[in-house]
This record gives C-alpha cells, structure tokens and sequence, in this order.
C-alpha cells in the first residue's frame, strides 16, 4: 500500500461502506485523519493526549456501533459528527471529574462545534497554502526560511550555511525570500 494511500482522508461513503463490509484500512485511515482534531479540543480543555486518544477511541466505537446496528444517518460532515461526538464525551467526563464545578451548559458555550471545525478546516487550508508557496518559492529561499522559522536556526549560521559576508547580509535575503513567499501566498485561490 503505498504512502500516499496511507495518509489520504476517506470520504464519509468510504467510512460508512468500509465498517459496513469490515474493512480495517478505512478505520485505521479514520483514526488518522481526525485525531489532530480531537487532540487539541481535549488539550484546549483541561485534557491529555491520552484523554484524547480514549475519548476519540470511544467516538469511533460510537459511529462503528450505530453503523453497524442500521441506525446511523448522516446529516452532517462525519467530521462533524465525530468532533461533537467526542465534544459531548468530553464534556461528560470533566463533569464526571469534577474538573468543572458548574452547570455543563455553560461551559457548553465555550465549544461551538461549527466554529471549531471551520477554524480547524481554516487551518488546514492555510498550512496547504504555505507549504505549496514554499515549493514554489524555490532555493535558496526555500532553506533559508525553513532553516529560520522551522529549524530555529541563527541569522549567523544561515550567512555561514550560504556564504553571507555578514549577519545582517543573510537578514537582508530572509527579508526579500519573505517578501517573495508573501506575495506567491497571497496569490493562491
């Protein structure tokens, strides 16, 4: 199976047949594809990586059971289904822990399903935009902001790495690089 199959987002169809005709690789490409999700809402709210993963295993029974028994009806995005699944299982357990002392409802505000996931999808979409404008961007630009911004390289190791006489010399391209990334980002559809 190749990398690229491993790493691709199933359709909801794709989901919903592969449980129905037990298929493991659809489950397991849906444990990757939305678990980032559902990590940083239980991390946003008082919760662990390992919160996450129990509450996102327990979401992914919940939809494999209701599929599998004939009741499942999608009237949503199933990342939209998941996310608030696991939104709702979260929020029971803190009350169950008592982390939160008052009235569930109210802290029921401070999760809007809708905003989350479009700001997740926002998100998404926008780390796409840079990487792509970064493969345009071409070299030496491309290492240079890489080295800076990802690697958390030096202004003095980046004008070693490339030859720069001096410091301010190697500051002088990441500015222009930036400029450049900037405008081939902001060029994007």
């Amino acid at each position: 199976m190749s990398k690229e199959m491993n790493n691709s987002v199933p359709t909801d169809s794709e989901v919903i047949l592969g449980i129905l005709n037990n298929q493991d690789t659809v489950l397991k490409k849906l444990y990757i594809a939305y678990f980032p999700m559902v990590l940083q809402l239980i991390i946003n709210n008082n919760g662990t990586q390992d919160d996450a993963k129990d509450i996102y295993q327990e979401a992914i029974i919940v939809l494999y059971n209701k599929v599998k028994g004939g009741e499942f009806e999608l009237s949503s995005k199933l990342k939209t289904f998941i996310y608030s699944v696991c939104r709702r299982l979260w929020l029971k357990r803190l009350n169950q822990m008592s982390r939160y002392g008052g009235d569930i409802r109210d802290f029921q505000e401070h999760l809007p399903v809708e905003q989350d996931v479009d700001l997740h999808d926002e998100r998404d979409i926008q780390f796409g935009k840079m990487q792509s404008s970064l493969q345009l961007l071409g070299e030496p630009c491309k290492t240079i902001i890489e080295d800076f911004y990802i690697n958390n390289r030096s202004m003095q190791e980046i004008c070693e790495k490339f030859g720069y006489t001096n410091a301010d010399n190697a500051k002088t391209q990441k500015y222009k690089c930036l400029q450049r990334l900037k405008k081939l980002f902001f060029q994007q559809k």
